[in-house]
């Protein structure tokens, strides 16, 4: 009974008899079964495979990052004690040549000891032309990496000279030789004609001129000689041009010319600087330095370039100031920032050749090494008990420091101390601007130059780049996704969606130079045609559907239900021709001819040729087909079912496609939104070619910008692999990537919501 059961159970699942257990279908299913594992593991292992490659990407380029926010490192060599160094008088001052071979003392009695960095042996000494009983009194320093010195004598006397190193290589091997050479000749210039000692002394040469200032107790002195050789005989003949300035009450304690010989700085009393305008002959204003009474100045010197002047006072702080032009075009002395080194009193002060740091070094013989426009303190250590003389190398990789009769040398690993949070990301107070500000020039062919590594503005001009571009490609493509899925007919759908689709295959580059050649001046050109068109495009649909609708039935019913987008075309084209030829007209109507200066002049509104409106045409274009693509494959693939429930329950088309179809298609629609956020966000050619590649913080439509990734492009191949510029465009890169990150994290969070708060529709 039980078989002829199992009999009639199996004829009733399978009427026809066939036999399922066959030896082909077993081998089909065994093939379809390893087909299914095998796409699932390639599924699969190619997922972890992309996950691996953007974590991969990610720590390389935290790795090439990294190094730029770390402080300086210094490390001591084995002290010296040559038996030269016991005989010598004590220092005025120290200096090494570039290669870090042979460094330079200059003692009291006028005596230039020459030796070997390495070891400390004696190579050659020097003993200047100094009359009888003279002796140094002050010594100052031109610019760095200049090896111009000046030193003040005994008897208000000047002796200019310049330390130089000649490198010769015989039988390859490098050689180097140091000399004293004597620019202005052997015989001092006089500055004081009473012969006091000069107390302290300043020079700077520039576009052949070399001035010269000294003190003797209150009282200035300044000269600026011109210098002329006879190329035939060699003999060299000095123009002589004495300045005189307002005299000061306070007895002087630093003085500082200006490289460009526009400022005279006197730092005198305890905390007051007088700012004399060289070009005027006269004072620029009285300056206190320090708010505390009981502190005092007690170093002084300029930076790189010679605008900066840095300030160190006897309690261990280190100030910064240079010139500043205010709101009424008056330039007045600004403190910008400052710096701690420790409790005790700064005695020397020593800027970088190459960039904008500086070392200092106290009266308890602590270092400290600073950069000034990252304001980063990068290194503090003990290098000497008590009192000391130091010395920074060309390339500032070594320190050399004299106390207690020792040399001490040291080498400093920095490679990276323009980087800091502050100067990436906050406003900074560059030399020579009148208020702190964000900016990127990462290079200059000046050798002064203030590197200035904002990427504020860069991150601004992404967000402002792919705002305007998602402003115009938002709303088009996803109505336009709408409409097609929807309610537009079967057979036109199949013609328009693979047209929209092959937009996107149009290269970016094409797009970019289309942009840039030609949209462009054409916007220019045609600025009232545009907004008559971006206003009359939406009013003319609008008016031609209404009127679409007191047509009688009878005309309406000839056009196929579905195709009555296609009536939509020739009125586009008719608004875009009307807006175009009417715009002449308008411009010199309402706009006296010209609208860009109208924006310019009456409204305060800067236009510039390639802007934020250009790029928001081209890459919106570009854009465009993304959303649109991903946004009607969503509405699409929404069930009949709910379409046909909906209108069976009474719906209008429009209530069931607001209320269900949208509802239930709105994670494919924010999906392909952050989408093509994400391509706008990362788009290089278009922005490279479209904007004026101006790296400004501003959201006027009419200015350009430049986005990280253009940045990332342009400035890649020119950067030294390994520098800090080179870095930072990584870090641009990682920024980037981080910010792409981030924002598909949080759709692909904010699309599982929407699915599951609407999968019940």
């Amino acid at each position: 009974m039980n078989d002829l059961a199992n009999e009639s159970v199996n004829r009733s699942q399978n009427p026809l008899g066939i036999d399922f257990n066959t030896p082909a279908l077993q081998r089909k299913r065994r093939m379809r079964a390893l087909k299914d594992r095998l796409a699932r593991w390639y599924v699969s292992i190619g997922g972890l495979a992309v996950l691996g490659a953007i974590t991969l990407i990610f720590f390389y380029l935290a790795h090439v990052v990294l190094p730029m926010f770390q402080g300086a490192e210094m490390t001591a060599r084995k002290a010296q004690q040559p038996a030269w160094l016991a005989e010598a008088q004590a220092p005025l001052m120290l200096a090494m040549e570039e290669q870090n071979q042979v460094a330079m003392r200059l003692d009291r009695a006028g005596g230039v000891q020459f030796f070997n960095l390495k070891n400390g042996e004696a190579m050659s000494r020097v003993q200047l032309p100094l009359a009888e009983g003279v002796s140094v009194a002050s010594v100052s320093q031109d610019q760095p990496g200049s090896r111009r010195v000046a030193l003040g004598l005994s008897n208000g006397q000047v002796l200019v000279l310049q330390h130089n190193y000649k490198v010769t290589y015989p039988d390859n091997v490098r050689t180097i030789a140091p000399q004293i050479d004597f620019p202005y000749g052997e015989a001092p210039i006089e500055l004081d004609p009473q012969g006091r000692p000069l107390e302290h002394v300043a020079l700077n040469l520039n576009s052949g001129t070399l001035m010269l200032a000294g003190s003797t107790g209150s009282e200035l002195h300044l000269v600026a000689l011109s210098r002329e050789e006879n190329l035939f005989t060699g003999e060299v003949s000095l123009g002589e041009d004495r300045i005189n300035l307002p005299q000061i009450a306070d007895p002087i304690q630093e003085l500082i010319l200006d490289p460009r010989q526009l400022w005279l700085y006197v730092i005198n009393g305890e905390s007051t600087a007088d700012v004399f305008d060289l070009r005027k002959r006269s004072l620029n204003g009285r300056y206190e330095l320090l708010k505390d009474a009981s502190n005092r100045i007690t170093s002084a010197t300029s930076l790189l370039g010679g605008i900066s002047i840095m300030l160190g006072d006897a309690k261990g702080g280190i100030q910064q100031w240079f010139m500043v032009r205010d709101g009424d075009g008056k330039s007045t002395f600004q403190p910008v920032r400052s710096f701690q080194l420790g409790n005790s009193a700064v005695t020397q002060i020593i800027p970088e050749e190459r960039r904008k740091g500086f070392m200092a070094l106290d009266a308890d013989g602590q270092l400290g090494i600073f950069h000034s426009t990252a304001h980063r303190t990068l290194l503090k250590q003990p290098v000497a008990e008590g009192s000391a003389i130091a010395a920074l190398s060309p390339r500032a990789s070594r320190v050399l420091v004299e106390s207690d009769g020792k040399l001490q040398r040291f080498v400093v690993d920095n490679p990276h101390p323009e980087v800091s949070w502050s100067a990436l990301w906050g406003k900074v107070w560059y030399e020579s601007y009148p208020e702190p500000d964000y900016v990127w020039q990462s290079t200059s062919a000046n050798t002064d130059f203030e590197s200035k590594l904002s990427l504020s503005p860069l991150a601004f001009g992404t967000l402002k780049a792919a705002f305007y571009a998602m402003l115009l490609a938002a709303p088009l493509a996803v109505a336009a996704a709408i409409y097609t899925a929807y309610f537009m007919a079967p057979r036109m759908r199949t013609k328009v969606k693979p047209v929209i689709e092959l937009m996107e295959a149009l290269p970016t580059v094409i797009l970019g130079f289309f942009a840039g050649l030609f949209l462009a001046p054409f916007l220019e050109n045609h600025l009232p045609g545009i907004f008559s068109l971006l206003l009359l495009t939406p009013i003319g649909i609008l008016l031609t559907g209404f009127l679409w609708t007191k047509l009688p039935e009878s005309i309406r019913h000839r056009v196929p239900e579905g195709w009555e987008a296609a009536l939509l075309i020739p009125v586009v084209i008719a608004v875009g021709w009307i807006s175009f030829s009417m715009s002449g007209h308008v411009e010199n109507w309402l706009f006296d001819g010209n609208m860009r200066m109208w924006l310019t002049n009456d409204l305060g509104i800067p236009f510039d040729q390639r802007n934020a409106l250009v790029v928001g045409l081209a890459m919106g274009f570009a854009v465009i087909p993304n959303i649109y693509s991903i946004a009607e494959d969503a509405v699409f693939s929404v069930p009949k079912s709910l379409t046909f429930g909906s209108l069976a329950l009474g719906a209008t088309p429009w209530q069931t496609l607001t209320r269900v179809v949208i509802l239930t298609a709105s994670p494919g629609i924010f999906s392909a939104l952050m989408i093509g956020m994400g391509r706008a966000v990362g788009e290089t050619m278009i922005v490279l070619m479209a904007t004026g590649n101006t790296p400004i913080m501003d959201i006027n439509i009419f200015e350009g910008m430049r986005t990280l990734a253009a940045n990332v492009a342009v400035e890649m191949p020119e950067s030294e692999v390994g520098g800090t510029h080179y870095r930072v465009l990584f870090l641009a890169a990682l920024v980037l990537l981080m910010f792409t990150f981030v924002m598909n994290t949080l759709a692909e969070l904010i699309r599982q919501r929407l699915r599951v708060k609407y999968s019940s529709l």
